[in-house]
């Protein structure tokens, strides 16, 4: 089940189209690399907004980020001329996480404002490149529609930095001050490895540039990418945690809380095709429907016609199983997102069928097999995937209810 319990009806939803340019960000710690993939990105067309220009910008003489700063940390992290001594606030804060936290509370709302005020001017098809060494959260990074991360060897971070004249020790120093590659790439749509060759680098960064061209376009248009037959990958173990990204992403968006990872990449261990479902949860379709544009700026638009889904029972009240439908179009990660009225039956069933598959192996083993079917029939389209599997998922309804019921699960 891919999140759609059946063939889709259809309706007559018009598509919202975004209403600014897409924006991406680069991110990686110190060494790895950034830089460089910015520079890339810029070369092949993006506009680039510098965080690091931006964070010196906001603290020049005579500004109010400036006059914070003196406040807070005292007259010491001045020069003689009056303008911020970045040694002094960097022997300050490296060491002591508090007193970072507290400099970054100044800063951090000047910089976004400025790059907000960048971005605005940038054309609607432009690729806004946000250079941004410090993105170390999940908030942060569902502030973008991509996010791009760069990483490198220890070592080779290390001899980077001697070569900018650092110490081992400040170097040391100033990479633990920052996440690790671990903590960074989950918060990463893409992942850049930069330990060997630049070139290498520069191949992936000119490989990467026709997705972000194609994303701009399609978001721009407020449509996704026409998808072909279904093909099972995977399990890949990064769904999970790219799922996570994309509900929060959801959730910055449109200020819902509840935005649920559904369908065959929620099963832990279940080959799927390398979609990824999701469901936002809404009062009404009124409200859903409220959400269009946001959705379209945040890179989902509406897939226009699609108003509900196949009702199980098949008698049921059709009007009970009616939602919305977006999509990503990001053409490097396809996405389905259900906007389904909180409480209904297609809600709850969107909930408990990866919920029962992850704990009944057979009927985990059944879906698998109904899955792989009609992958073997070689069908034209994603619909008639989905109408193959229909005559399971049909006596799969009750079984899945029951084993909710005998087990206490709710949503």
């Amino acid at each position: 089940m891919s999140g759609v319990t059946g063939p889709a009806e259809r309706g007559t939803q018009e598509p919202a189209v975004a209403s600014s340019a897409l924006s991406v960000a680069v991110t990686g710690g110190i060494g790895a690399g950034k830089s460089t993939v910015t520079a890339g990105l810029a070369d092949h067309g993006g506009v680039v907004v510098d965080s690091d220009r931006l964070a010196r910008d906001v603290v020049a003489p005579g500004t109010p980020g400036l006059a914070a700063v003196a406040a807070e940390f005292g007259p010491s992290v001045l020069t003689a001329d009056g303008a911020l001594d970045r040694a002094a606030v960097a022997a300050i804060v490296f060491g002591d996480p508090a007193a970072r936290r507290r400099l970054e509370q100044i800063t951090h709302p000047l910089v976004r404002r400025a790059a907000d005020e960048l971005k605005a001017r940038a054309p609607l098809d432009a690729v806004v490149v946000n250079d941004i060494p410090l993105l170390r959260d999940l908030p942060t990074a569902a502030h973008f529609h991509l996010v791009i991360g760069v990483g490198a060897a220890l070592d080779v971070r290390l001899a980077r930095l001697r070569e900018r004249g650092l110490t081992d020790a400040d170097a040391r120093a100033r990479i633990a001050a920052q996440i690790d590659d671990e903590e960074r790439r989950r918060l990463c749509d893409v992942w850049l490895d930069n330990s060997g060759d630049r070139a290498v680098l520069a191949e992936g960064v000119r490989g990467l540039w026709p997705r972000l061209r194609e994303f701009a376009d399609l978001r721009l248009a407020g449509r996704r990418r026409a998808r072909g037959a279904a093909v099972l990958t995977g399990p890949d173990p990064r769904w999970p945690e790219l799922a996570r990204l994309l509900a929060a992403r959801v959730a910055d968006a449109t200020g819902v809380a509840e935005v649920s990872h559904i369908g065959s990449t929620a099963v832990p261990g279940l080959p799927a095709k390398d979609v990824i479902d999701l469901q936002l949860a809404v009062p009404d379709l009124r409200a859903a429907d409220r959400l269009g544009s946001s959705l379209a700026d945040a890179g989902f638009p509406v897939v226009a016609g699609v108003d509900r889904d196949t009702p199980h029972p098949p008698d049921d009240d059709s009007a009970l199983w009616a939602k919305r439908l977006h999509a990503s179009a990001d053409p490097g990660r396809p996405v389905n997102l259900h906007l389904r009225v909180q409480g209904s039956p297609g809600y709850r069933f969107a909930l408990l069928f990866p919920a029962w598959l992850t704990a009944d192996a057979q009927a985990r083993a059944e879906y698998l097999r109904v899955k792989r079917r009609a992958e073997a029939e070689g069908l034209g389209t994603i619909d008639d995937y989905a109408m193959a599997k229909e005559p399971w998922l049909a006596q799969a309804y009750p079984r899945a209810l029951a084993w909710a019921e005998r087990t206490g699960w709710s949503p």
